[in-house]
């Protein structure tokens, strides 16, 4: 993607996005798709090998992406509108009947951009796992993207995974943990605590490191330094620190706001509050 585009100002655009997106179906999931808004920029709309154009499901010859916490849709959809994958003003039809912006990503009706049907936490990182398995054996060198969530950690599948990851030798693989510290139920820490992440990804295998996912430089400095491990026989994780809720006050910081539409009264208090930058769908 164009290098001089400003990662912030589409951030900012992409936040009102989903804010509107979940408002209008009056049904989805804000929280996190606030607090992973920079990750995706960063990774669309200046570090992947990909192209709106030549995009292909089976991925060939381009870097490919799998959205393994599914429920994030707002933030990857609108990150794919904005980046060319299909019309912006499709977003909103989001959640709607026939749409092809289902809750979750969906293969069905073909949308430009998604691999896969993810959102059963847990099974993503296992399809991305195969993803970067075939180029390796195709010998493609390209990268494999994948986002999974910290609750979504909870999950016995994702270790299987890692593991799996790391057996093979999957070193074009950099997975990025959404770390923001809440879930459905509320606080990881109460739920299921998973602990500090960063010595468990060690332990099976993986090359990790511990980033701010808020911000942009911080971020593509990571996204450069796990692809410049390329060759080590490590899988990479970056385990990107956020905040549930970002850039709205009322709703940071709380899972309360993990699957609830704002009301017309709070999403106009959270557009007040996010710049337009891009132009509203």
């Amino acid at each position: 993607m164009a290098q001089n585009t400003n990662l912030q100002e589409v951030s900012s655009q992409i936040r009102r996005d989903i804010i509107r997106m979940v408002n209008m179906a009056s049904s989805g999931h804000p929280g996190g798709s606030l607090s992973i808004t920079e990750v995706l920029t960063t990774l669309f709309f200046s570090e992947m090998n990909h192209s709106p154009k030549e995009w292909r499901r089976d991925g060939k010859d381009k870097d490919m992406f799998f959205l393994s916490a599914g429920h994030l849709t707002p933030a990857y959809y609108s990150t794919l509108a904005r980046s060319g994958y299909f019309p912006i003003e499709e977003l909103a039809t989001f959640r709607k009947m026939g749409s092809r912006l289902q809750g979750h990503p969906s293969i069905d009706k073909g949308l430009p951009g998604v691999h896969v049907a993810t959102g059963s936490l847990g099974q993503g990182l296992s399809v991305a796992c195969g993803a970067a398995l075939t180029k390796k054996i195709n010998k493609e060198d390209n990268f494999v993207y994948a986002v999974i969530g910290d609750g979504e950690s909870n999950e016995g599948q994702i270790w299987e995974a890692a593991l799996f990851a790391a057996h093979k030798k999957l070193d074009r693989l950099i997975v990025i943990t959404d770390w923001n510290g809440q879930q459905i139920d509320g606080p990881v820490t109460e739920v299921l605590d998973t602990g500090d992440l960063k010595p468990k990804w060690e332990a099976f295998g993986w090359s990790c490191k511990v980033v701010d996912g808020h911000n942009i430089d911080a971020i593509k400095e990571a996204l450069q330094w796990a692809k410049s491990l390329a060759g080590d026989g490590k899988p990479k994780m970056l385990l990107m620190k956020t905040d549930m809720g970002r850039g709205v006050d009322f709703m940071q910081g709380t899972h309360h706001w993990h699957g609830k539409a704002p009301n017309a009264q709070e999403t106009e208090n959270a557009l007040s509050q996010l710049k337009e930058t891009l132009g509203d769908f």
